[in-house]
C-alpha cells in the first residue's frame, strides 16, 4: 500500500507539473495574441509579412517585417549549416570511435560549453571577431550576418552534439554486432546501421538546436549589425525579430502601433518555434513507432 500511495503521488505530481506547463504556454499565447493582434488596426497582415520597410517611428509608421523575418530565417539557416555537421561528427566520434577515457573528457567539455552565457559569446563576437573580420576582409563593418551565424553556431553546437551523441549511444549493441558479423566495416556499421537507427533522435536534437538559434537574443543583438534590411551578401548587417524586440521594447510607448507590432513579432516567433517543436515531437514519435 505505501508503494502504491507513493506511485500515485508521483503520478499526480508529474501530471500537475505538465498541466501547469501547458497552462503557462496557453497564457503566453493568449497574452501575445491580446497585445499583438491590435496592430492589425493600423496595418494589414499582408503588409506586415511582405513589406521590407520597418520604420515604426514615422507617421504613419511603416511596420513591414519582411526584412526582420528574412534576417531571422537566414541567420538561423546559416548557423545551422555551420553547427549541425560539426555536431554530427562530434557525436559520431564520441559515441562510436573515441575510447572511453577520451569520451569521458569530451562529453563534459561539450556540455560545459553549453552553459557559456550568450552575452559572453556576443561580447567575443563584438570585440574580437568583428574587428578581425573588418580588417582582414576590408569590410565596412564586422558586425554582420556572417559573424552572428558563426557565434550562433557555437551556441547550438553543444545542444545538438550532446543530444545526438545520446541518440547514437542508445542504439542497441546487438545491431552493431550483427553488422560486424555480416562483414561490415566500422564505418559501414556507423553510416548504414547506427546512424539510421538513431536518426529520429538526431533530427529531434537538430530541431531543438534550430529553435535555440531562432530564439536567441543577445548574440544577434550584439553582433548582427542591427540593420533592418534584406541582406544581399553574407557580410551585410541584419536585424532578426528577437533583437528588434529587445532593442525597441523599452523605448516604445505602451498601446502604440509600434508596441503592438513588437508583440506581433513575438507572436510570429512563438508560432514558428511551436511548429518546429511539434515537428520534433512528431519525428520522435515516428521513431518510436518504427522501433
Amino acid at each position: 500500500m505505501p508503494a502504491r500511495s507513493g506511485d500515485r503521488i508521483a503520478s499526480l505530481t508529474v501530471h500537475g507539473v505538465s498541466a501547469l506547463g501547458l497552462i503557462i504556454m496557453i497564457f503566453i499565447l493568449w497574452f501575445l495574441f491580446a497585445e499583438g493582434v491590435p496592430v492589425l488596426k493600423s496595418v494589414t497582415i499582408g503588409e506586415i509579412l511582405t513589406s521590407p520597410d520597418w520604420y515604426p517611428a514615422e507617421e504613419p509608421p511603416a511596420l513591414g517585417m519582411l526584412a526582420l523575418i528574412a534576417g531571422t530565417l537566414i541567420v538561423t539557416f546559416l548557423s545551422s549549416l555551420i553547427a549541425l555537421p560539426v555536431s554530427y561528427l562530434f557525436a559520431i566520434f564520441t559515441a562510436e570511435i573515441a575510447p572511453s577515457w577520451l569520451r569521458n573528457i569530451l562529453k563534459p567539455m561539450l556540455e560545459l560549453l553549453g552553459f557559456l552565457p550568450s552575452i559572453v559569446l556576443g561580447f567575443l563576437g563584438m570585440v574580437v571577431a568583428a574587428p578581425w573580420l573588418q580588417e582582414s576582409f576590408d569590410m565596412l563593418t564586422g558586425l554582420n550576418m556572417f559573424n552572428a551565424s558563426i557565434f550562433l553556431g557555437v551556441m547550438i553546437l553543444p545542444i545538438v552534439g550532446s543530444l545526438a551523441e545520446e541518440a547514437l549511444s542508445s542504439v542497441p549493441e546487438e545491431l552493431r554486432h550483427a553488422s560486424f558479423a555480416l562483414g561490415a566495416t566500422k564505418w559501414e556499421t556507423i553510416s548504414k546501421v547506427v546512424f539510421p537507427a538513431a536518426l529520429p533522435g538526431i533530427l529531434s536534437a537538430s530541431l531543438l538546436g534550430v529553435m535555440r538559434s531562432m530564439g536567441e537574443t543577445m548574440v544577434v543583438l550584439m553582433v548582427a549589425g542591427g540593420a533592418a534590411i534584406i541582406p544581399d551578401s553574407l557580410f551585410d548587417p541584419v536585424r532578426p525579430l528577437t533583437s528588434t524586440i529587445a532593442a525597441e521594447m523599452g523605448e516604445t510607448p505602451v498601446g502604440s502601433a509600434h508596441y503592438h507590432a513588437l508583440f506581433f513579432a513575438g507572436l510570429l516567433l512563438f508560432l514558428i518555434t511551436l511548429a518546429l517543436n511539434m515537428l520534433s515531437a512528431w519525428i520522435e514519435s515516428k521513431g518510436k513507432i518504427t522501433q
